[in-house]
């Protein structure tokens, strides 16, 4: 009997250590659980499948299919120039024998353009589709068309093709008036035949000019990389509207180094709507040889601004000629507008309508004389009257 107590006593004392040191640790564990957290456990994360911050992915998505790659097949006449065998040369329009016999046929990837309706009309640069003898369009979801010219502006640099497919993706015309400098925007084009690319860069000028590109220039400067074969391609805003056809770059190697030039889509539309309607742009012509007024010429006359356009000469019975300007005068005002320099001067006379009259203020002497001028037609650029 004594030695049951004995095991039940050491029994129960056991118990009781172990509640013991059971209650001692249960506190200190459940403060470590409120008052000190535990070692963190690490979270994957998975992917968000919303826009993620900054992306470009919808206009992209949203300009992409309508723009194409333009191929171009040009027969070589036998004798060509002799610059053709010059390495320059051949590192931009490729290589091609010079003395190739009539017959051969030569194609090449010579730049891109934008599906501008349901009807199959493609925007894209004259000097991309300008002597060929066959054109070819490839659309992003592999189809290929044949493509017939419908008008060149080679003034502005803008032609205007057309194909015959069915369900065309059409690009959203965009507001390059409300473009302004700073502004995100994607180039897309064909750079160097690799292959559909889209570039992003920003808008870095507005309004460039005398370049002596074109006749008529009102471009859009941007660092978005265009290359050779982004020519005629797209230069969209950040929904995936139109605001500019890709044109040039300044480049001494043949490569992008962050200055482009885009035609704005105010001017490619309103060439585009002309071409389709008459076949080529009908601009207005007074007939004056201008230049602008520089400091010297200011000193040198005795002028009292440093804005219009100096008339330098007149073509003999022209419109300009007929109702009164003579060399000398300085042309302030077309239609009310202020003429600032002979670009500003030259823009104005061409939109106004052939056959119409039009009020202008010339600066003759000091003193300002309104005119009457009938407004001709501006010749045909000889690359069109071949």
């Amino acid at each position: 009997m004594r030695r049951f107590w004995l095991l039940f006593a050491q029994t129960v004392t056991i118990a009781l250590a172990l509640y013991f040191v059971y209650g001692a640790l249960r506190p200190a564990s459940r403060v470590q659980q409120l008052g000190s957290p535990a070692k963190p456990v690490p979270v994957v994360e998975t992917a968000s499948s919303s826009l993620a911050p900054g992306s470009y992915r919808d206009a992209a998505a949203r300009a992409m299919p309508a723009v194409v790659n333009i191929l171009t097949l040009q027969v070589p006449k036998r004798g060509a120039h002799p610059l053709a065998r010059d390495p320059f040369f051949k590192r931009f329009f490729g290589e091609r024998d010079p003395d190739a016999e009539d017959g051969e046929d030569l194609k090449n990837s010579l730049g891109s353009g934008v599906i501008v309706s349901h009807e199959g009309y493609v925007l894209t640069n004259n000097h991309v589709v300008e002597g060929a003898d066959e054109i070819e369009v490839v659309l992003t979801d592999g189809r290929k068309a044949p493509a017939k010219v419908v008008g060149l502006d080679p003034e502005t640099d803008l032609a205007v093709i057309k194909i015959n497919l069915d369900k065309l993706p059409v690009i959203v015309l965009g507001q390059s008036e409300l473009a302004r400098v700073g502004d995100v925007v994607l180039a897309i084009g064909n750079p160097f035949g690799v292959g559909q690319t889209v570039t992003m860069g920003i808008i870095s000028a507005l309004g460039r000019n005398n370049l002596h590109i074109n006749s008529f220039e009102n471009f859009i400067q941007t660092d978005a990389a265009i290359n050779f074969g982004n020519s005629g391609g797209a230069l969209v805003d950040t929904r995936g509207n139109l605001i500019g056809i890709n044109t040039a770059i300044y480049s001494q190697s043949g490569g992008s180094v962050g200055i482009g030039f885009a035609i704005p889509v105010s001017t490619a539309k309103t060439v585009m709507e002309a071409i389709i309607k008459d076949g080529h742009v009908v601009r207005g012509w007074i007939g004056v040889e201008t230049q602008d007024i520089t400091p010297e010429l200011a000193q040198s006359f005795n002028l009292q601004r440093t804005s219009g356009a100096i008339i330098a000469g007149v073509v003999r019975n022209g419109p300009a000629d007929k109702a009164g300007i003579v060399p000398g005068d300085i042309l302030l005002t077309v239609q009310g507008k202020p003429v600032g320099d002979t670009t500003e001067m030259l823009n104005l006379i061409a939109q106004l309508p052939p056959g119409e009259k039009a009020k202008m203020t010339v600066l003759r002497k000091n003193r300002e004389a309104a005119l009457d001028v009938m407004v001709g037609k501006r010749p045909i650029p000889k690359e069109l009257s071949k």
